[in-house]
């Protein structure tokens, strides 16, 4: 593979690291006490009952709905957690697949915003090169440690 200035692997872990740093963007610009306090989950559940499609209503208010505290610390610390593993590339595989794992609820709950659509796809599709790229292998913990070779 041909390349100008980095090597394969190499923009590989940039891809990784830019997408770390989105996650923790995510995370920084939460407002914490008010996010912490229930209006991050309000606001979901706003959007939730709103869904046209009843198996993400029923699932939100089955999963979501009943533990609004929890699920607001589980979704903030997810985004921190995800974006600290790519940026330094710790259990690298693990954090892209998680990562488009939320991508994905966060893409199904959001299905009538474009704007977050436009996010949550590109963030998927850099999980996804990262994944089947293997962009552990180059400035990551992952490498250093000799994981997932």
């Amino acid at each position: 593979m041909d390349s100008i200035w980095l090597d394969g692997p190499e923009w590989l872990a940039v891809l990784r690291v830019g997408l770390g740093l989105w996650w923790l963007e995510s995370w920084r610009h939460k407002d914490k006490k008010a996010w912490f306090g229930g209006s991050g989950i309000a606001w979901a559940a706003d959007v939730a009952a709103k869904h046209r499609w009843a198996p993400v209503r029923a699932g939100f208010d089955a999963v979501v709905a009943p533990r609004p505290k929890l699920m607001a610390y589980v979704v903030a610390h997810a985004e921190l957690a995800l974006g600290l593993g790519l940026v330094l590339g710790f259990l690298t595989p693990v954090a892209l697949l998680g990562g488009l794992l939320l991508n994905a609820v966060y893409f199904v709950l959001m299905i009538h915003d474009w704007a977050e659509q436009g996010q949550n796809s590109m963030m998927a599709l850099i999980s996804l090169a990262g994944f089947f790229g293997m962009a552990w292998q180059t400035w990551s913990l992952d490498a250093w440690l000799g994981w997932f070779r």
